[in-house]
Order: C-alpha cells, then structure tokens, then sequence
C-alpha cells in the first residue's frame, strides 16, 4: 500500500488494523505445542485460514462502486511462504526493491538467500513486523525518494501491488524510473480474460465493524485497481515498458517488465 492509493486516514487504518490481527494470530499459533496445534490449522509457514482456529484475521474486501469485490487474507502475508512465491524469488537478481512490502515476507525471503532486498510501505505496522521478521524496511511512498533511484536491478510488484494509485500505467512509469537500465520488474496479474479495474473503492475488514463509524462498517475510500495479464502490455508500452515473459505458478499470475 503506498500514500498516493489512500483517500483518507481511516483506509490505512483498517490495513493496520487487519495486519496486527493476522500478526497476533499468526504468532500465537506458531507458539502452540505441535500436540496442540488444531487439525484444521495450517502447517507453519504456510498462509492460515482468514477465519483462523486462534482468532479471527479480518479478510480484506475492496468493494467497487458496481458492487463488485476483491478479497485479500492479511494472514497471508505474514506467513513465510505463500504457493507461487517460489519462481518470483528465483528470478530475483542483485538488489530488489520490494514496493508495498507489507510485512515483509518476500523481502525476508531473499534475505533469507542472501539477496540484497529493502522493503517499502506506508504503513508503520507493516514495515514493523517486517523489520521483526529480519527484513530491511522503510516506511516509504513509492511516489516519493527513495534510496538507489535508477540502480535497483529488480522491482517486485506482488501480491496486488500493481493497483497502487489507482493508475497502473503510471505506477509502471514510476517503477522504469527506479530500475537500473539493465533492471527488471516483476510483477502479479489477475488471470487473462478476467478483466481490468481502476478507480476508487472502499476499503472493508471484512465481518469487523468500524469502531470510528458508529459500529457500522462503512468501509474506507482509496484509489485501487487491478491488472489482467492480457491487458499488460499497453498499459506497460506507456510506462515505456516492455514485457518480456509471463509465467504461472500455483495459481497465480506473473510477468517480467524490461525497458523498452
């Protein structure tokens, strides 16, 4: 999540929200006996369910005007590996830039390689939980300076971060701006044939009223959207961009962004 994707405080605030629940939950779970740990739970260092056996994570829903919804687990994001992250982190080289980090799993990771890899996000929580996970991290808008402009040798775009803004073109320009001339960016897509979305949406913890509207869930405006892989290329071309392979893995969509 970056600044310019928030139309207001109250949207970070349920991002927050939602981070430390997952955290808390998460870390409670991994402090259980293995005699203990609830059969339906997830094995360690795998993504637990949004409805979790120790608490409840509160599942991200980003609801369009039209009534159509995107749902994210926060639960997630905290957890070591998530299917697919695989073949991302192989083709990681030299230094990364991590852009809308969150808690840093992807950034630990290629730490955890001895990659170089910094983490960026605007979120304080995140870019905590990241460091407590052994990630580098700042809390940083990807609008803004940032440490190695021009020399990052890869971009990393995961996990939805291609709808920071609301505006993917111009995020894709933001993100050349950033790379080494040689640099790639690796970035998540929705399937081809799913269709594309930008523009503003509200952000929801889903099932959990909002404690600063009275208990009703009004949700939280931001700007968003969100990529199909067929709709990439004109949307990189603008951005000067080109893409130059896609692949999939685990049910999840990637491509690899070059200068054009």
């Amino acid at each position: 999540m970056t600044a310019p994707a928030l139309l207001c405080d109250c949207a970070l605030d349920v991002y927050e929200r939602a981070l430390n629940r997952a955290a808390l939950n998460r870390a409670a779970l991994s402090r259980l006996p293995l005699n203990q740990a609830p059969l339906n739970g997830p094995p360690l260092g795998q993504a637990p369910p949004s409805q979790g056996p120790l608490g409840r994570d509160a599942p991200l829903v980003l609801r369009t005007a039209d009534g159509r919804e995107r749902r994210a687990d926060p639960g997630a994001w905290c957890a070591d590996r998530v299917p697919g992250d695989d073949g991302l982190l192989d083709r990681c080289r030299g230094a990364t830039l991590d852009v809308g980090c969150g808690p840093g799993r992807l950034t630990a990771a290629l730490l955890g390689r001895g990659q170089p890899a910094l983490g960026i996000d605007v979120s304080a929580v995140a870019v905590r939980l990241a460091r407590e996970r052994g990630a580098v991290a700042l809390r940083r808008d990807v609008f803004g300076p940032l440490p190695g402009h021009g020399r990052w040798e890869t971009l990393l775009l995961a996990d939805g971060n291609l709808g920071i803004g609301g505006d993917p073109a111009t995020l894709l320009a933001r993100c050349r701006d950033l790379l080494a001339p040689h640099g790639r960016l690796h970035a998540e897509l929705d399937p081809p044939g799913s269709g594309s979305w930008s523009g503003v949406a509200t952000l929801h913890a889903g099932g959990v009223a909002d404690p600063y509207a009275g208990g009703v869930d009004r949700g939280a405006p931001m700007r968003w959207a969100w990529v199909a892989a067929d709709d990439l290329a004109p949307r990189a071309a603008r951005a000067r961009l080109a893409v130059s392979t896609t692949w999939t893995e685990a049910g999840r969509w990637f491509a690899t962004l070059v200068h054009a």
